[in-house]
């Protein structure tokens, strides 16, 4: 390996140690020769390739539910239950009376893969794999716009290998060339995907790949539920705090509170329209048929969809200085609210930027602090979704957000709400970033590992 190369590898290795926390010192990457360097790495010898369609793996097509007694309910996955790292979503699974006769040989037992052969899009190709793992009192069944792949003997294909591998050949955007493209949605070509050649390690190197990948993904499901429990979390404490106050749960008790069209609040503290605490400026977009206008960008376009209720972080466009007179430009601190389309989505500037027609900003007085206001209005989002008005799409006029009504308490009260609320949101935002980086090493790791550019047959992995 080259220089560059060395330190790539070193970097992915030492992120290896730290989030997978397995032993990798005996990590090897294999080497390349000067011809390869700009081709996939030649397999090991000890590594056989074999097609998908081979003697030791089945398939079947999904389920149709059938019209002939007896029937029997079933749970049925389709591809709106697959996710896009292989995992399944069983939030909302179909349940099914179908034929008994026909979901006898359509079982999903643990271990079996299911991919998709219709459905997909411009953005995202057919032929995503989901890894069935699940055992509980339900009888699962899959759509028939899908198909199951099942591994009949285990002790030559290991059957977390052999799905790692088809979701690395996905990632890698091959099912492109392998699909039958018509109006709003495309069908994988089956027969060209069961000639796909497998690389075929040991069985033993099979399992450590597959355990080594597994441990990066179940790291990001820990993350994904660390997410959940801190968002769970701070609804509750925003109802609470925009209830009592920041005082302990105890202390709420004693809490004198008036009820008001917004509910309950504290006696000491203040109901107020949006139109009383900052002066609202409904934004602009400057005319896209002025190139200079838009070339150049130096300041920040905001859109509907770049407002997440948190600090903004994304910026559709950017606009020119020459554009700034037919622009609205509002400065660092501003809170921005989307009304047309997108209703009641609030961000929080932390520069000067620009908006659009479709977004009202709310630049707050000395005695509001902007935090505060922030995530006021987005207590308040669904009476900001009662004022619109609908034409082609909802819309909240300026003169209607400035009626919005919000509870106001004294500044320094204020300020500790913000203080609690920015703690826990920049503690989500640490989480996001953690998944964020486990997903980019996991993909990295998945087609390294696949094409033994990094080898794991000496790794020492715990049962």
């Amino acid at each position: 390996m080259n220089e560059q190369q060395n330190i790539e590898f070193n970097s992915q290795i030492r992120k290896l140690q730290k989030v997978v926390g397995v032993g990798v010192q005996n990590l090897e990457p294999r080497p390349q020769l000067p011809q390869q360097q700009n081709l996939e790495p030649q397999l090991p010898k000890e590594w056989e390739v074999v097609p998908l369609d081979n003697k030791y793996i089945e398939f079947q097509n999904g389920l149709w539910k059938g019209k002939k007694e007896p029937y029997i309910k079933v749970r049925v996955l389709r591809n709106t239950n697959f996710n896009n790292d292989g995992t399944i979503d069983f939030e909302d699974v179909a349940e099914l009376n179908v034929e008994q006769r026909n979901f006898k040989n359509r079982e999903i037992i643990k271990d079996d893969i299911i991919l998709e052969r219709s459905g997909g899009g411009p953005t995202q190709p057919v032929g995503r794999v989901v890894f069935f793992e699940r055992e509980d009192q339900f009888m699962y069944s899959f759509s028939n716009f899908t198909s199951r792949i099942r591994i009949n003997d285990k002790l030559i294909i290991f059957p977390k290998f052999l799905f790692y591998f088809l979701l690395d050949f996905y990632y890698q955007g091959k099912t492109n060339d392998i699909q039958n493209r018509t109006t709003g949605i495309r069908n994988l070509d089956f027969s060209r995907y069961k000639q796909i050649p497998i690389p075929l390690p040991p069985l033993p190197e099979q399992q450590k790949i597959a355990a080594v990948l597994s441990a990066v993904q179940e790291a990001k499901e820990k993350t994904e539920a660390v997410i959940a429990a801190i968002k769970a979390l701070k609804k509750s404490m925003v109802k609470h705090l925009f209830t009592y106050g920041p005082v302990s749960p105890q202390e709420a008790e004693n809490v004198p509170l008036k009820e008001t069209e917004i509910g309950p609040v504290p006696e000491d503290w203040k109901v107020v329209r949006l139109g009383e605490i900052g002066n609202i400026i409904t934004g602009n977009t400057p005319s896209k048929n002025k190139k200079e206008y838009w070339e150049k960008g130096e300041i920040e376009f905001i859109k509907p969809p770049d407002l997440q209720n948190q600090i903004i972080t994304t910026f559709s466009e950017k606009i020119s200085n020459s554009a700034v007179r037919k622009a609205r430009i509002v400065n660092k601190g501003t809170i921005l609210v989307s009304c047309i389309g997108i209703i009641g989505r609030v961000g929080l500037s932390q520069k000067s930027i620009a908006f659009n027609q479709q977004i009202n900003a709310i630049v707050p007085n000395e005695n509001i602090y902007n935090h505060f206001l922030f995530y006021a209005i987005q207590v308040q989002q669904k009476q900001i979704e009662n004022l619109a008005s609908f034409t082609t799409v909802p819309i909240v006029s300026k003169a209607k957000f400035s009626t919005v009504k919000i509870p106001l308490p004294p500044l320094p009260i204020q300020q500790k709400i913000a203080s609690i609320l920015s703690a826990i949101d920049e503690k989500i935002e640490a989480e996001e970033n953690k998944k964020k980086a486990l997903e980019e090493l996991f993909k990295s790791l998945l087609h390294d590992l696949m094409t033994a550019k990094i080898r794991v047959n000496q790794l020492e992995i715990s049962s």
